[in-house]
């Protein structure tokens, strides 16, 4: 087990990321904030859904939800359709239109990673990207249980489902 010193830096070292997450969003389109870019992403990866099933991924209230998906919808990026098992419901879906433009963000990403670790071994980048991934195993699906530890305390949540630009 690490050192109560090494974990007081990994504190600061995870909160001074949001630096790193600022400047990645910075490279999104003006009518793309990063919320709209998670949408785009989970849509992605899990298909259609209806906007219970993606509030839920997002981890935030339906009522947020609503309005990002109503900020996707304007620009043409996603559809509602009426969901087959129950009228009364809708389906997102991805459009080509917003599978555009999440491969056009997928390459700004990776330009960007590129420039900023251009002085990175692939054997750095490959151990980064382990240990992140080991991280979130760590704590496993954060948006349905506590954090893990003994006080019962819980971290701010920041969600990081997103592939690419909501990250």
């Amino acid at each position: 087990m690490a050192a109560h010193s090494q974990y007081e830096e990994l504190a600061r070292q995870l909160s001074a990321i949001g630096a790193v997450k600022r400047e990645m969003g910075r490279i999104l389109p003006q009518d793309c904030p990063p919320a709209s870019a998670g949408v785009l992403t989970l849509l992605d990866r899990h298909g259609e859904m209806r906007m219970s099933q993606l509030a839920e991924l997002l981890a935030i209230d339906m009522s947020v939800t609503s309005r990002h998906v109503a900020h996707v919808c304007e620009r043409g990026w996603i559809e509602r359709k009426p969901d087959p098992a129950d009228k009364r419901s809708r389906l997102l879906r991805l459009t080509p239109s917003g599978q555009e433009l999440l491969e056009e963000l997928a390459e700004r990403y990776t330009a960007t990673l590129a420039r900023y670790l251009d002085d990175w071994t692939d054997s750095d980048v490959g151990h980064l990207i382990e240990l992140l991934a080991r991280l979130r195993t760590s704590f496993g699906d954060c948006r349905t249980r506590g954090a893990h530890h003994d006080s019962g305390a819980r971290a701010p949540h920041h969600d990081s489902t997103t592939r690419t630009p909501a990250g």
